[in-house]
């Protein structure tokens, strides 16, 4: 008897195929929505003005607890979470610098920014006409390696520095070489185009005279050449009630990257204010805080 055929069985896996979820049209949203953004954001900044370019330019430079809290913005954290622990200058950290901020600078207003933001542009623009006066005269465009011009904190600073090659004063005198005098009435006339105050400060380089600082020496030497500076701008034409401040630093302030002997040390440096600084250096004429000042009479505070 034949053998019985045994029946062939095949057996076939059965794949479900689940649905995708659709996540790549959520990925897919997400990129057209920060691409019709980015076109937004351009769109607005190529339709506005320089002022207010200036403005959002100067509103994002503000720090956050700053803007939120107000205060001095040169001293504030960047960080939008208070610090603690001890502080050197604030017993509890810059939590209480927040805190115990100086109230005569309010809070930062939008209004206040933007006019801000146009008195930096200003600045700028006397910066492009002082370089531009500079560039257009044959003997000055020689002394502009020498000439540092910056946008600081306190306003455009104009820096004067020395070389071994080309000293802007004699040595160890506050007489002026006659290309610094002829640069110095140059920029003069272009000073009295704007209306903040000016600032001069004189510096040397750490050699000290032989006789040290008990008579004549760096200090006295800094302040000369100051003064010596301030006459020149006056008699380039100048206004002489533009300005605030003259004074001699010596060597104590040397500048960056350089070793304290070095040429470019000796320097005069021209600050044209902004006006928070023409005030913090005109408040040094007020009278104290009434509170604190009767405090201590009465005997209550040391």
């Amino acid at each position: 008897m034949s053998e019985q055929r045994r029946p062939i069985i095949i057996r076939r896996k059965k794949v479900v195929r689940s649905h995708h979820g659709g996540a790549w049209k959520i990925a897919l949203a997400d990129f057209m929505t920060a691409l019709m953004a980015l076109f937004l954001v351009l769109w607005i900044l190529s339709s506005s003005s320089r002022e207010e370019l200036e403005a959002v330019a100067e509103y994002f430079r503000t720090p956050l607890t700053t803007a939120i809290a107000g205060g001095d913005r040169t001293t504030s954290s960047d960080s939008a979470i208070p610090g603690g622990g001890p502080d050197p200058a604030h017993a509890e950290g810059e939590r209480a610098r927040i805190e115990l901020r100086d109230q005569s600078r309010p809070t930062v207003e939008p209004e206040r920014l933007r006019q801000r933001a146009e008195e930096r542009r200003r600045l700028r623009e006397l910066q492009r006409r002082i370089e531009a006066a500079i560039q257009a005269h044959p003997e000055l465009r020689l002394l502009r390696d020498q000439m540092h011009l910056d946008l600081t904190q306190e306003g455009l600073r104009i820096q004067l520095v020395d070389s071994e090659r080309r000293p802007m004063f004699e040595l160890g005198s506050d007489r002026v070489a006659p290309y610094m005098r002829e640069l110095l009435r140059t920029i003069a006339p272009l000073l009295n185009e704007l209306p903040n105050r000016l600032s001069i400060s004189g510096h040397t380089d750490s050699v000290p005279y032989a006789g040290g600082y008990r008579g004549y020496s760096n200090w006295e030497l800094s302040g000369d050449r100051a003064n010596a500076s301030r006459r020149e701008l006056v008699a380039g034409g100048l206004e002489a009630d533009r300005l605030l401040r003259v004074a001699g630093l010596a060597d104590r302030v040397p500048m960056e990257d350089t070793e304290p002997d070095d040429a470019m040390n000796r320097r005069i440096s021209l600050v044209v204010l902004d006006e928070w600084s023409a005030e913090q250096i005109l408040s040094q004429g007020q009278v104290a805080d009434t509170g604190e000042a009767a405090t201590r009479a009465s005997g209550d505070a040391p």
